[in-house]
């Protein structure tokens, strides 16, 4: 089992000291794993390990998150488009700030 698995793991644990602690040492690496953690956000249910795992890839600033982060900024899941916002801008780029922009032009208290 890969030191990601078992961060994973330790994240899925009905205990919450557990759960913060694979969290905090993903967040010390989360850069290493963009692509698991992109792969377990995508098939992942748990509403709350949704949002753990979307912070997680927004704090890696990697390019490769663009794609997540700028979909989530449409999700019905209040949460989720914070984490999406907050990653995109760590992220800095024209094309994330454009996408940001947007985001707050458009949420005048209109969301379902």
């Amino acid at each position: 089992m890969s030191s990601f698995d078992a961060t994973m793991r330790m994240m899925r644990r009905n205990n919450p000291q557990t759960q913060e602690a694979g969290f905090r040492l993903l967040l010390a690496r989360a850069g290493d794993h963009i692509d698991a953690l992109l792969g377990e956000f995508a098939t992942e249910q748990d509403p709350g390990l949704r949002c753990r795992l979307l912070e997680l890839i927004g704090a890696a600033e990697s390019p490769k998150a663009l794609p997540d982060l700028l979909a989530q900024l449409d999700s019905p899941d209040e949460a989720l488009r914070r984490w999406a916002a907050r990653g995109l801008s760590g992220l800095g780029t024209r094309e994330a700030r454009t996408a940001l922009w947007r985001a707050r032009a458009n949420s005048s208290g209109h969301r379902p």
